[in-house]
This record gives structure tokens, sequence and C-alpha cells, in this order.
């Protein structure tokens, strides 16, 4: 299966690949009929009015009873009978959406903060499993309950091919669910304007099967693996001693902040700061080096390093899968 970077992901809201993404497309698609039907109707009678205007010389005005009837009929029942419907409509697309979660759902916290993604998987207890930023694993064809949260401004999630948004709010936890009916990677993206890089706020779901998933959780429960090169050694200690320990946190490590996204399985991610780079050696370099230059006003601040430690650094980090 192949599994795209972000920007090659679909985002497409009229190709859905899950249950909630689908009733919202049917929903659109629905109104988009109704709209055009009406819009055909207008343009009929207008062309049967101009017919007649020009095959009779003489106007013949409604009478009273005519254009109360017209305005009635035109400007109160119709419009009242469509939004009625679009009313109706929107309520069981809605209930759908809400509907209660199986109990023992898998469970993912996700938290929006300027301009990255921190990604929690809970168990049935609601207890820590694994930690990761930007990029989504989940399950093919189960439903998982998402736990939204926001450490700073108002941001919204939104994976268009899988469900609607759902705004996140500091101080407050707002649900949803996703689930993916085909195995692939699906585009998300923050749809509240949350500050100068809300645009580079991007992330991915990839669905996969579920005895990968299984796997893929298990190793990301682990803590970092030890270096097992001497260059891979020499960049965990410009890690630890630098001030990228400060913001980040390794497993396995002294390095426990919370600040940044965790890096304890970097190496197995696909992009660098919320989908802007793809996660290569030439990329991670110039992304330490230079943040602003690729996100302006991110909190990743410029770190000086030396050719070599950079270099054992960036070797060690992408070891960590």
């Amino acid at each position: 299966m192949c599994i795209c970077l972000p920007a090659d992901a679909n985002q497409s809201a009229l190709q859905p690949e899950g249950p909630l993404a689908k009733v919202v497309a049917d929903l659109f698609w629905g109104m988009v009929a109704v709209g055009g039907l009406i819009l055909f109707i207008v343009l009929a009678m207008l062309a049967v009015a101009l017919l007649r205007a020009r095959n009779n010389a003489e106007p013949r005005p409604l009478t009273f009873t005519q254009s109360r009837n017209l305005v009635f009929i035109s400007g109160v029942v119709i419009p009242a009978l469509i939004l009625t419907v679009f009313v109706i409509s929107s309520a069981a697309v809605n209930r759908e959406i809400v509907a209660p979660m199986p109990e023992h759902a898998l469970t993912i916290k996700v938290t929006g903060h300027q301009w990255w993604w921190e990604v929690d998987y809970l168990d049935t207890e609601g207890n820590h499993v694994a930690k990761t930023a930007n990029e989504i694993r989940i399950p093919v064809g189960k439903p998982v309950r998402i736990a939204l949260e926001a450490s700073d401004v108002i941001h919204s999630f939104w994976i268009p091919q899988l469900n609607g948004k759902t705004d996140m709010v500091p101080g407050k936890r707002n649900l949803t669910w996703v689930q993916a009916d085909q195995p692939g990677s699906y585009r998300g993206q923050c749809t509240e304007f949350c500050g100068k890089q809300h645009a580079k706020m991007a992330f991915t779901v990839d669905a996969v099967p579920e005895e990968d998933f299984e796997t893929w959780l298990q190793r990301q429960a682990q803590p970092a693996r030890e270096p097992a090169t001497e260059n891979e050694t020499k960049g965990r200690q410009v890690f630890l001693r630098s001030s990228c320990a400060m913001c980040h946190a390794i497993r396995g490590t002294t390095a426990l902040a919370s600040v940044a996204p965790d890096l304890t399985h970097i190496g197995s991610r696909k992009t660098l700061a919320a989908g802007t780079l793809e996660n290569m050696p030439g990329t991670l370099s110039a992304w330490i080096l230079t943040p602003q230059s690729f996100k302006p006003g991110s909190h990743m601040p410029a770190t000086m390093l030396t050719g070599e430690d950079l270099g054992n650094l960036v070797e060690y980090l992408l070891s960590l899968e």
C-alpha cells in the first residue's frame, strides 16, 4: 500500500471514504440537485414569459388575486417547503455524526498547537499508550473516537474524506469520530484561522489493516532505540546538550520536555513541521538550522551547530524509527 505525503494525499470532500463523510457528501449533492432544479424552473419560466411577451403586442397585467397567489406560493410556500426539507436532512446528518460510539472503540486524543498536532493513543481505560505528532494511523473499517483539545487558540479538525469539521477550543474537550472504509492516506487540515502559519498546519491519516496497526502501535509505545553506531551515539549527546532537549522529548533518554513534538520515533514519520517538509536528511538538517525560512513565526528557534554535530544529530534522529 502506498502511503502518501500530505501534499499528495487526497483532500476532496466529494470523494468520501467513510460513513460520516458520505452522509455529508450526500447532503451536499442533494442541495446541489434541488438548487439546480430551482434554477432550471426559474430559467424555463423566464423563457416562456419572454416568448409570450414577444408574441403579444399588448401586455396583460396580473389581477390582484393572481399577483397575491404568485407572491404567496413562490415567495413563501415553496421556500418554506425547501428549507424544511433541508433542516430535517441536516438534523438527520447531525444525529448520525453525534451518535454514541461503541464503548470499546479506539480513542485518540488530538491536541492543536500553533502550528502542529499532538497525537496521543489511549487504551479503553483512558491510559496513555503512545504519542506521535502530525501523523495519525488508524485501523481500516473500525470506528475511532477522536478527543479534541487546543492548547493556545481555537483550531478546527477536519479530514474531508472521513468526517466533518469539529472545533478545538482551549479549556474544552470536543468529541468526534472517524472511520475509513478503504486503506489509504487522507489529508487533514486546520480549518479555523489560527495565526500566521495556519495554512501550514496539515496532517495525514493513514488507514491500514488492523494487524499492521497493532504492530505499529506497539512499536510506537516503546522508548527510543539505543544508538547503534558511534555517530548515532554522538548525535544523541548533541541532542541532550543542545537546546533541542529543552522543548522535545525522546522517551528512554533524559529529554522529557513537552513544548514541541515528541521525537521518540521521528525516523518513522514522513514529514516535518506539520506536513511542510518531507522527512529526509537534507530537509531535517535545513529545518534544524533555519526553521524560520520554511515556517516564519514558528516557535522552533534556529539551532547553531557545527557541520559534524549536525550530521551526527540528523543521523541519530532518523534512526529513531
